[in-house]
């Protein structure tokens, strides 16, 4: 099985507690159904910052991500199935799916 890695960009912040409670509901109704597949559950992403070549920085992540999980899966057709339940896709935002690669 090879893993790959979800990296969640978009999608809207819960603003009231209840709609915070239904929100971790829904993730983890999301993660029961993916079982032992989950590696890495992973965490939503705080402030960020692009470091660029020449040691440059500038606020905010250029690619906008929001979090990110680590799944395990047959193939990346089979990784793409699982990101379709994914919670932020109700709340528009996407998943791009990554295979990572061992190198040890």
């Amino acid at each position: 099985m090879a893993k790959y890695l979800f990296a969640y960009r978009g999608g809207e912040m819960a603003g009231t507690e209840a709609e915070q409670q239904a929100a971790m509901a829904a993730w983890g109704a999301w993660f029961g159904k993916l079982g032992a597949a989950i590696v890495d559950p992973g965490n939503p992403f705080g402030p960020s910052a692009t470091v660029g070549e020449g040691g440059s920085v500038s606020d905010g992540g250029s690619a906008g991500l929001t979090g990110y999980s680590v799944l395990s899966a047959e193939d990346l057709g089979t990784a793409n199935e699982m990101a379709k339940g994914c919670p932020v896709l109700a709340h528009g935002g996407t998943v791009e799916v990554y295979e990572t690669f061992e190198v040890m």
